[in-house]
C-alpha cells in the first residue's frame, strides 16, 4: 500500500513504515543513542587516563632532569673550584721545587768552588813540597860533592863521631 501525497507517480511521501524502514533506522538510533556514549565514552575515559598518566610520567621525568641538571651544575662548579685549586697548589709546588732547585744548584756550585779551592790548596802545597824537597836534595848533593874537598881527615872522623853519639842519645 503506497499512500502518496501527491497524485504523480514522481516525488512523494511514502507512509508505510515497514518498506521504509523507519523503524530500523529509529531502533539503530536509539541503540547508538542508548550504548554508543557509554561505550565511546568508556573508551575516552580510558585514553584520557592513559594521556593524563603519561604527562605525570612525563612531568616526573622533567622533574627528576631538572634536578639532575642543577646537580650537574653544582657538581660543575665544584669542580671547577677543585680544578682552580689544584691548578694554584700545583703553581705553588712547581715554584717551590723551582726555588728548591735553585738552591741545590747554588750550593752545588758553592761545592764545587770550594772543592776547586782545596784541590788548588792542595796542589799548591804539593807543588811547593816537592820543590822544596827538590831544593834540599839539591843542596845535600852540592854539600855532600863539596864536603870532601872542604873536610880533612880529622874533622870527617870527628863529625862521624858525633853523629854516632847522637844517634845513641835519641
Amino acid at each position: 500500500m503506497n499512500i502518496s501525497l501527491f497524485a504523480t507517480d514522481g516525488f512523494g511521501l511514502n507512509l508505510n513504515l515497514f518498506e521504509t524502514n523507519v523503524i530500523n533506522w529509529a531502533v539503530v538510533i536509539f541503540g547508538l543513542y542508548k550504548f554508543l556514549p557509554g561505550f565511546l565514552g568508556k573508551m575516552l575515559q580510558k585514553r584520557r587516563e592513559g594521556i593524563l598518566l603519561e604527562l605525570k610520567d612525563a612531568e616526573e621525568r622533567l622533574q627528576n632532569a631538572n634536578t639532575a641538571f642543577e646537580k650537574a651544575k653544582v657538581d660543575l662548579s665544584l669542580a671547577k673550584e677543585k680544578a682552580e685549586k689544584i691548578k694554584a697548589d700545583s703553581l705553588k709546588r712547581s715554584e717551590a721545587i723551582r726555588m728548591e732547585s735553585e738552591k741545590k744548584a747554588i750550593e752545588e756550585m758553592a761545592r764545587i768552588k770550594q772543592s776547586a779551592i782545596s784541590d788548588e790548596s792542595s796542589e799548591a802545597s804539593r807543588a811547593i813540597s816537592q820543590l822544596r824537597k827538590e831544593a834540599v836534595e839539591l843542596a845535600i848533593k852540592k854539600a855532600l860533592d863539596s864536603l870532601p874537598n872542604k873536610l880533612d881527615q880529622a874533622t870527617q872522623e870527628n863529625l862521624v863521631t858525633q853523629s854516632i853519639n847522637n844517634i845513641e842519645i835519641n
